[in-house]
């Protein structure tokens, strides 16, 4: 192939290549389907994608930072900017109930939130990329990502040096999106997804008979207004048009019907979009646990873990991801989407670079596809591959090319 410009690479090339690829994706997909691995335990996972990355002869480095992580890095034959794409790569503790030739094979392991087709896309960006190699001015790096789901691999990636030598100057993502019909693309103008940080609140009350709650101190009814008052965290603590979710999942406490329970342990999560949000939640559960445990004669412990932090669109690569989207599939079936309260860890390539994510749909229910993420019987249309892996690749030529690919 000629030397040329990014630039110069048409849409139809892209299109073409991604469409032709399609076989192809279908068959690893369902191989990556029929063979689920949870969070850093993707080790079949991650071989046979650095495998294929060497195939095309790609720099590539397994195991990078999180154990069953693979980076891979394409050079162009001229300097010139660093753009990274990612893809998640593991699976969900869910027994599968798909009735389909490609279903799991691995009991209580299933790909319900999509990863099999992110990383399948990722890999035929890969492979379309490669194959302009000599018309490229930069160089691409590709994440293979484990354990989005928990406890998260792009942290460990990132102290590893992933976002380094050479430094990558954006990042981009994508999602399946169960809600989009196959062949629309979402885009996140602003503010993308929610911090995910958790909380223990340890209730001590004094047990004692039920029949004299007077002598004793009853953890259950402590525990009870403290989830009741922490939803003033939502309704009376933050700004209104600053969401906030404040959920207590758990209850955990007494053990007899006639027995006041002496201490009862509460789990939750709160999310927001909002970093300075994000430490004002927290000091309000601490502050409202133990006030309302006080005002009661009770005591309450307070222990909070951070999730990951919430995540926003850089303005500049979101308006090149959404123009690549319209290219592809055009103007029309590009969507703006709103915020979601779910958290992905791919926001902490975001704190190093400028990034954005995008969604690919993969709804058709005349197909009998319309499960939501996470559903034992969630699946997707296929025809959705080869549209993710054009605006990857647009996206990347157009970056790489100043913005006018």
């Amino acid at each position: 192939m000629a030397t040329g410009n990014a630039s110069e690479i048409s849409l139809r090339e892209v299109i073409e290549a991604a469409h032709n690829l399609k076989g192809q994706l279908v068959v690893w997909r369902r191989d990556f389907h029929e063979h689920p691995e949870l969070g850093l335990e993707e080790r079949r996972t991650s071989g046979k994608v650095a495998d294929h990355l060497r195939s095309l002869g790609l720099e590539v480095r397994p195991g990078f930072g999180a154990n069953t992580a693979v980076l891979g890095l394409l050079k162009g034959t001229r300097p010139g900017p660093t753009i990274a794409l990612r893809s998640d790569m593991d699976a969900l503790p869910i027994q599968e109930e798909n009735e389909v030739p490609y279903a799991s094979k691995t009991p209580g392991q299933m790909h319900a939130c999509g990863h099999d087709s992110h990383l399948t896309m990722l890999m035929g960006a890969a492979t379309v990329l490669t194959g302009f190699r000599d018309r490229l001015a930069g160089q691409v790096k590709f994440f293979f990502q484990p354990a989005e789901e928990g406890p998260g691999g792009a942290l460990p990636m990132i102290e590893a040096g992933a976002m380094e030598d050479p430094k990558v100057d954006a990042v981009v993502g994508l999602h399946i999106a169960s809600e989009l019909e196959v062949g629309e693309i979402g885009v996140v103008p602003g503010a993308d997804s929610a911090s995910t940080d958790s909380f223990v609140i340890t209730v001590n009350g004094r047990g004692g008979h039920a029949a004299h709650p007077d002598q004793g101190v009853d953890a259950i009814a402590v525990a009870a207004q403290i989830i009741t008052t922490l939803q003033t965290v939502v309704s009376r603590e933050v700004y209104p048009l600053q969401p906030v979710v404040v959920t207590v999942g758990t209850i955990h406490g007494g053990f007899r019907a006639n027995i006041l329970a002496g201490e009862v342990i509460l789990t939750g999560t709160f999310r927001t979009l909002n970093a300075a949000v994000r430490e004002q939640a927290q000091e309000a559960i601490e502050r409202i646990a133990k006030g309302t445990a006080s005002a009661m004669r009770a005591t309450a412990d307070t222990a909070f873990s951070r999730g990951y932090p919430p995540f926003s669109s850089d303005q500049t690569v979101y308006r090149l991801v959404r123009q690549a989207a319209m290219d592809v599939v055009g103007p029309d079936r590009v969507h703006d989407l709103q915020p979601t309260m779910g958290g992905e860890d791919f926001a902490y390539f975001c704190e190093k670079a400028p990034g954005t994510m995008f969604r690919v749909g993969g709804r058709n229910a005349a197909k009998g596809f319309t499960n939501p993420l996470h559903h034992p019987r969630f699946d997707f249309d296929e025809d959705a591959l080869p549209i993710g892996v054009a605006v990857f690749v647009r996206s990347v030529l157009s970056f790489l090319s100043g913005g006018e690919a």
